[in-house]
């Protein structure tokens, strides 16, 4: 599978800077990071959410997950994290749990959470298992429009004896 005409278009049309960064078959925002040499926090992992019916795109550093409580109290309506066979047809164009974090090229409202305002430059997944994107974080805002909020937790790391 191709990276979507669909997003390097969109990117193209913004006359946003990006690289394109090519790496093993991953399928967890961890292990991409990893691959791409980049800390969790600066991958942002694609998180689809049913919240009152309605599909929710959440975007989220690597090193985090999606906190629901926080996310019923900013949107009012119960929310639940979705299967990926609930939200694949939404995404045609990617590869199963590859979606670019753009949910407006999808028709999905997005929330992104403030823990990536902090960052210079994020990297997501380009629709496919071995193709990200790296752009800077404020053109990210800039284009995709989506709601800052604080929804996400980091993950605990575990120590190893």
């Amino acid at each position: 599978m191709e990276i979507p005409n669909k997003l390097i278009n969109y990117l193209n049309e913004k006359e946003v800077g990006y690289e394109i960064l090519h790496h093993p078959e991953a399928f967890t925002a961890q292990t991409i990071a990893a691959a791409e040499h980049i800390k969790g926090r600066h991958h942002a992992k694609v998180v689809m959410v049913k919240s009152g019916g309605e599909h929710l795109m959440t975007v989220l550093p690597a090193d985090s997950r999606v906190d629901l409580e926080k996310l019923e109290k900013l949107t009012g309506k119960p929310a639940s994290l979705e299967s990926e066979a609930e939200f694949k047809d939404l995404f045609p164009d990617c590869a199963p749990g590859t979606m670019p974090p753009f949910g407006d090229l999808y028709g999905v409202p997005t929330y992104v959470d403030s823990n990536l305002t902090n960052e210079d430059y994020i990297v997501f997944e380009a629709g496919t298992h071995t193709d990200a994107i790296r752009l800077a974080y404020s053109d990210y805002e800039r284009t995709a429009k989506p709601r800052v909020e604080e929804f996400a937790v980091k993950l605990q790391s575990v120590k190893r004896a």
